[in-house]
């Protein structure tokens, strides 16, 4: 947090010294409120953010002519700070005036037009639109291909876009490919100890978490984790992240307490390094709730999300899915205390949301719709956690490949759901699928494939 601090006064005192000394266009001005904005950005003050990005456009608009890259580099740092927000419309509405520009001023395989392709591309993953997402990562890899040298660390980030994707699609095999060509480039191109190779690292273990493999995706936590404590001062936000996911794993495998041990150590390091509003702030709370949640311990639970919460409420758009993440949060603690009337209202602001804020399609709203039929099914309405069971199904089965561990949790919910309603023949049927997509999806001691057995085992029974 100091060094924020310090980094705008200093900022603020030479924008001080430019405004009495220089006429209010000149491009000195400009560069003074770009430096102040990016600390802004940087702190998590998104509003602040924009007020100096546009504050350094406008004078720029003034001074530069309407095809300059410097206007490109403006209109993409605003277009980052709407993405942050959760304004992906109008992060694309500018990423897109950047790209015009880009494509006028530089040659086909300019690396700046890489870059474009690139943030265009992190917009439509993060609105689930994951084929146009690797339509843009695409473009900006083969620029990379011909305009780098193969082992250049630009053509590591470009595989590691599209490994990002195939992870979020559920295909795990294509997005560990990708991740261990980046991987491997990284290796070759850079020191030992770089922070590049433990994202590396890091994204490789996301994979073996989602797949269910604990052990793996813990082998490769730690190795970031080790490069991160070389590297690092000892309360820098990247080793807190690394703290961060180590505990995701243990919170994954059900070991509560180590899982909560690592989210306050990255909790201590975020409270030293990062203002008391900062989005990741907001991050640590949430998971610290989720394992109060996980514990039981409720009341702690709330106290915990309802901080990450009104963190959230302060810096980004109101229809931010960050936002939905809260109440879902919230929910699941008012479910969890049997307060199904809360859970139900908290679940509901989270959905309207998500509606808002993400294609029709997107697998955040299929997870929404999965919370709600929950209360539902808890509540004894079978009929009513059916419909939303099956709107969360039909989202899935559009976006998500016919092996996603996503579908079969679908897959589960209408089979519990049938089994409620005594329809046990339907239950086994849904039962079944889940069970044999898990089994091709997960290793084979995960604990949904056991869950899933014993309910098989349940229905027949019923039968």
């Amino acid at each position: 947090m100091g060094d924020y601090s310090k980094a705008l006064e200093s900022y603020e005192k030479s924008h001080k010294i430019r405004e009495k000394a220089l006429p209010s266009n000149h491009p000195d001005l400009a560069m003074s409120y770009n430096n102040i904005g990016r600390v802004y950005k940087n702190m998590g003050d998104y509003s602040k953010a924009l007020e100096f990005y546009e504050k350094d456009l406008e004078i720029k608009k003034k001074a530069l002519p309407p095809n300059h890259p410097d206007l490109a580099t403006s209109y993409n740092n605003i277009g980052l700070v709407y993405k942050k927000m959760g304004d992906y419309s109008k992060a694309l509405e500018f990423y897109e005036k950047a790209h015009k520009i880009y494509e006028k001023a530089l040659p086909s395989n300019h690396p700046n037009l890489a870059t474009s392709y690139n943030n265009i591309g992190q917009v439509y993953n993060s609105m689930g639109d994951y084929s146009k997402a690797l339509e843009f990562y695409e473009k900006s890899h083969k620029i990379g291909e011909k305009s780098l040298p193969s082992n250049h660390p630009g053509l590591a980030t470009s595989y590691n876009s599209i490994g990002g994707v195939y992870k979020n699609m559920g295909d795990y095999l294509k997005a560990l490919e990708f991740y261990e060509k980046s991987h491997k480039i990284r290796e070759k191109s850079l020191p030992s100890n770089h922070p590049g190779l433990a994202i590396s690292y890091n994204n490789i273990a996301l994979v073996y978490a989602d797949m269910g493999d604990y052990s793996k995706a813990l082998e490769f936590y730690e190795k970031a984790h080790q490069i991160s404590e070389k590297a690092l001062p000892s309360n820098h936000p990247d080793l807190a992240t690394s703290y961060n996911n180590i505990g995701g794993v243990y919170k994954d495998m059900g070991d509560h307490s180590k899982a909560l041990e690592f989210y306050e150590k990255a909790h201590k390091i975020f409270e030293k390094a990062l203002p008391p509003n900062h989005p990741d702030m907001a991050v640590s709370y949430n998971n610290i709730g989720q394992m109060y949640n996980n514990m039981g311990d409720y009341s702690k639970a709330l106290e915990f999300n309802e901080k990450a919460l009104k963190i959230r409420e302060k810096t980004v758009s109101p229809n931010h899915p960050d936002l939905a993440t809260s109440y879902n949060n919230i929910g699941a603690t008012y479910f969890g205390k049997g307060d199904y009337s809360k859970a139900l209202e908290s679940f509901k602001k989270a959905q309207k949301i998500v509606e808002k804020a993400l294609p029709p399609n997107h697998p955040s709203l299929a997870s929404s719709y999965n919370n709600i039929g929950a209360v539902y099914d808890s509540m004894g309405d079978y009929s009513k956690a059916l419909e939303f069971y099956e709107k969360s199904h039909k989202i899935r089965e559009k976006a998500l490949p016919s092996n996603h561990p996503s579908l079969a949790i679908s897959y589960n919910n209408i089979g519990m759901a049938y089994s409620g309603k005594g329809d046990y023949s339907k239950a086994l049927s849904f039962l079944e699928t889940a069970l044999s997509i898990w089994q091709k999806s997960l290793p084979p001691n995960h604990p949904n494939i056991k869950t899933v057995t014993n309910l098989i085992d349940y229905v027949k029974k019923k039968m």
